[in-house]
């Protein structure tokens, strides 16, 4: 049974820009203790980065994914029991989704959430990445209007002061720099000599940021453009996925040069695929792309987190559980 089920895995894999988030394509919401877990991580499973040692991360619990604001999975149980069915796009066998077409498939897939997200996220595939074992869809299926995947060599060509990405390496900044790094990049191109370093800019201004989360909560009908406004310039943010060892490729390819990096918290992953030899700190892309907006949210946004990108990981909270209940029925837990 367990095979089965992991061959299954194989194959399957925001309403506004300041209020909650996660509608669905027919609203409902059942917090994140995730974090409660794991420490501070850089980039993704198949593209994974750390920053920090990971023997400073705290063990994961028994059930790291439960706490999450998700929508009912009574949908994905149900298309379960239903089994398979052939994309209308492709004629491929799937379950619950298309992962070659990025579309839902079955009649009953209303029920699956939608989300809009506050900036736009741009994926790079590694054309040796299988579709069928990447978590990268998943982020496609349930933010389709933010969500844009390429297959490398394919890499649109981006305004370096208004995109930066998730990748780490000299130079890289915390999500908590990122904005004030970008702002004082594009004014340095620009000659201007009276900006200050960004890191020494971003000590000043933390007060600001947690003012400015308590008047957006206030209501103020000038909420919406403030908050756009503390984000500028950014506009996209760029994930690589792959496997690390494939990654570098693309990390280096020469039309990503130039874009500021971004290190996150270093975190334990929750992945049932783990990467031979690498430490569980290497995340999958679905769990990079949460915890990066997570951490814009708080830091960028200024604002409490209260599960507005939980669903993201609605598709991959349900095969982790699927999963580990395969693996204790068949005592392997």
């Amino acid at each position: 049974m367990l095979h089965m089920l992991l061959k299954y895995k194989h194959s399957v894999i925001a309403k506004s820009f300041y209020s909650n988030t996660n509608t669905s394509r027919s609203g409902t919401a059942t917090m994140s203790n995730l974090d409660g877990y794991q420490r501070f991580y850089s980039g993704c499973r198949d593209k994974p980065t750390v920053t920090g040692d990971s023997s400073e991360v705290h063990e994961l619990a028994k059930e790291p994914l439960q706490g999450l604001k998700l929508a009912s999975h009574a949908v994905l149980d149900t298309a379960q029991q239903r089994g398979r069915l052939k994309c209308s796009k492709c004629g491929g066998s799937r379950m619950f989704f298309c992962y070659t077409c990025c579309s839902l498939v079955g009649d009953n897939m209303q029920e699956i959430p939608v989300i809009k997200l506050p900036v736009k996220i741009d994926i790079i595939k590694h054309p040796n990445e299988t579709d069928g074992k990447s978590t990268a869809v998943h982020a496609k299926i349930l933010a389709p209007n933010d969500v844009t995947m390429h297959t490398y060599p394919c890499v649109p060509e981006f305004e370096k002061d208004k995109v930066v990405l998730v990748f780490p390496g000299p130079g890289a900044v915390s999500v908590q720099e990122m904005i004030q790094c970008l702002r004082d990049g594009s004014k340095n191109r620009s000659g201007d000599p009276f900006e200050e370093p960004c890191l020494k800019r971003m000590k000043g201004e933390g007060h600001a940021a947690t003012d400015s989360a308590k008047d957006a909560q206030t209501g103020n009908p000038d909420e919406a453009q403030s908050s756009e406004s503390r984000v500028y310039p950014l506009q996209r943010v760029v994930f690589i996925d792959s496997t690390w060892n494939q990654s570098n490729k693309i990390s280096t390819d020469e039309r990503l040069q130039g874009l500021l990096k971004v290190e996150l918290k270093t975190r334990k992953t929750c992945f049932w695929r783990s990467q031979k030899g690498k430490p569980d700190t290497y995340l999958a892309t679905i769990e990079a792309i949460y915890y990066f907006l997570k951490d814009f949210h708080q830091h960028c946004l200024g604002q409490e987190y209260s599960g507005e990108y939980d669903n993201l990981l609605f598709f991959y909270s349900y095969l982790h559980s699927l999963i580990n209940k395969a693996k204790t029925s068949a005592g392997k837990s």
